[in-house]
């Protein structure tokens, strides 16, 4: 299609190839961003919540090092999940984030296009002759920085013929109306997904000297509201934490353009100010060398300006949010089902393995109670109390199948040899407390029904002897949940290490049934069944216990000492 010499599918093509590359180039750079550093910057973000101003930095750092503020997103809405942080704490994180995505257009500023395939050739090169997986994740970032530069460079050839094409000029000067800038710049940004592909889009058109800085900044807001509706799909079908953590962001930047729009002509002023400028060129050659910077500079000074703005009213936000997405019933009486995971953290294996651990965390929460009480059950409740057994075993399981999916999921991603082993030990691990609770299900059910049935009663002396294997087990798996959620190694062998101490117990247990089997008393043959069903019950716990801590011991040291510690134990 040819219209005044002007070849329009070409453009489109070009743009449309020009955008693609980009986006996915910026895909490549993040995924290994991401690969490479997810599990010291969340140590980062959980560190530096002290005050709102070291949320901001954390969440800036984070976002400038990952180039994705919706993974930054995610970490804030798991510590608040897991009572790490408050709302009001994980705001200023948010805000942080917003100024952490103006390190992109600060990038894509510079005028480096013409190297865009000498650097996607270096990226490859590191990647396919690499030998290990740090040279190959750099190949990949370095590559995926390539390809967003060759992206910008097919977009603006594409978009070069523009600039003598007096309709699309026409146009251009109809866009005066920063409103107009504004609602074609959000509706572009949903519909790509990226503010970033939205920003390098519009310096792309200031490189070739087709927008003016008012209008760019327009834009620049226009991709901010655009960027919300990315975060509220985000969040759909995820916890409230996730929808009201969207809503901050939504409400923090809609606020913010709100404020800004009056005064985008001072604030055009105010950047060309600080800006590099070029009075050796003259017309459209002076705008195509100096608005990209600009505009990469009104990006930058709205997010800091926003936070500066905003950043002391927090705990408004917070109220604000919690208003707009209550508190349910529902969340009032945790409702059993997965917390922590969150799909869109496949993709970075250390986070999500990261939430995989919290999640069995959860789980051992649910297992716990199962013990104590359910040997006051077995021993002494109603057919009608015995029920409660299956019920907290059925919530054992309503975590436990969510943690297996989600292992599966994530074995099939591109996982480093440390994370395929940790994989297989969570898997493992998670595996051994659903093993105890359908364990104390069984029997413990069973072992009441029976008592219940035969109207038999559990001997004084016996009872003690239980009660305080039982509360040695208590504090043993407990230690256990510990160095799975701390991956602790001293709480791992100390579970390791009590086994002589469990056996000792297990054994007076075990003499103190014979003694009543050899006795003269009335239905001690039911009785010793009971009895000894009730004993290897609690020495399975122990068994899956020990389990628990030896696969710890795997999972944190890897070294064989550590290893054939566990193994012989």
């Amino acid at each position: 299609m040819t219209e005044h010499g002007l070849e329009i599918g070409a453009i489109l093509m070009g743009l449309a190839g020009g955008l693609a590359i980009f986006l996915y180039g910026m895909e490549l750079l993040t995924n290994a961003l991401k690969a490479s550093t997810g599990k010291r910057l969340k140590t980062l973000l959980a560190r530096m919540t002290t005050n709102r101003f070291k949320g901001v930095i954390a969440g800036a750092l984070v976002t400038a090092i990952i180039q994705s503020s919706s993974v930054t997103t995610v970490l804030v809405v798991g510590f608040v999940s897991a009572g790490l942080m408050h709302l009001t704490q994980s705001i200023p994180i948010i805000m942080g984030a917003s100024i952490g995505t103006t390190i992109t257009a600060q990038i894509i500023a510079f005028k480096i296009t013409h190297f865009a395939l000498l650097i996607i050739a270096a990226g490859f090169a590191m990647q396919f002759l690499g030998r290990n997986e740090v040279t190959q994740r750099t190949g990949t970032m370095i590559f995926g920085f390539g390809m967003i530069f060759f992206g910008m460079s097919l977009m603006g050839d594409a978009t070069s013929p523009l600039r003598d094409y007096p309709p699309f000029i026409q146009f251009l000067q109809e866009m005066e109306n920063p409103l107009y800038g504004i609602l074609a710049s959000a509706a572009f940004t949903a519909v790509v997904q990226s503010s970033s592909a939205t920003t390098g889009v519009i310096i792309v058109l200031a490189t070739q000297g087709l927008i003016t800085l008012d209008q760019g900044i327009a834009m620049v807001f226009g991709a901010n509201i655009g960027t919300c509706v990315t975060a509220l799909l985000a969040a759909i079908g995820k916890s409230r934490e996730a929808l009201r953590a969207a809503m901050v962001h939504i409400t923090f930047n809609t606020l913010g353009v709100f404020v800004w729009f009056w005064f985008i002509p001072e604030v055009a002023a105010l950047i060309r100010s600080i800006s590099p400028v070029h009075p050796e060129l003259s017309g459209i050659d002076r705008l195509a060398a100096e608005t990209p910077r600009q505009i990469a500079n009104a990006h930058t000074l709205f997010n800091v300006g926003n936070t500066l703005l905003f950043i002391g009213f927090t705990p408004w936000f917070a109220k604000l949010v919690t208003w707009l997405i209550p508190v349910t019933e529902e969340e009032r009486s945790h409702k059993v089902a997965p917390k922590y995971l969150d799909k869109d953290l496949l993709d970075t294996p250390s986070l999500a393995l990261d939430r995989v651990r919290m999640e069995i965390g959860r789980m051992a929460e649910r297992v716990l109670p199962m013990l104590r009480r359910g040997i006051h059950l077995a021993m002494d409740g109603s057919a009608q109390e015995l029920s409660e057994l299956t019920r907290m075993d059925s919530e054992v399981g309503m975590l436990h199948g969510p943690i297996l999916d989600y292992l599966r999921e994530l074995s099939r991603r591109d996982l480093s040899s440390e994370e395929a082993d940790l994989l297989h030990h969570y898997l493992a691990i998670a595996s051994h407390y659903e093993s105890i609770g359908d364990n104390l299900k069984l029997h413990l059910i069973h072992v009441g029904r029976k008592r219940l049935h035969e109207e038999l009663v559990v001997g004084e002396k016996t009872r003690e002897l239980i009660e305080e294997l039982v509360d040695e087990l208590f504090k043993l798996l407990e230690e256990a949940t510990h160095a799975v959620t701390r991956m602790d190694k001293k709480a791992a062998r100390k579970v390791i290490k009590a086994k002589s101490k469990i056996s000792d117990l297990a054994t007076n247990i075990e003499r103190r049934i014979v003694r009543r089997m050899a006795a003269d008393a009335p239905m001690r043959r039911v009785t010793f069944q009971i009895e000894t069903e009730l004993l290897e019950a609690l020495k399975r716990v122990y068994y899956f216990t020990k389990r628990i801590g030896k696969e710890v011991l795997k999972a944190e040291s890897g070294a064989p000492k550590e290893t054939k510690e566990a193994e012989a134990a």
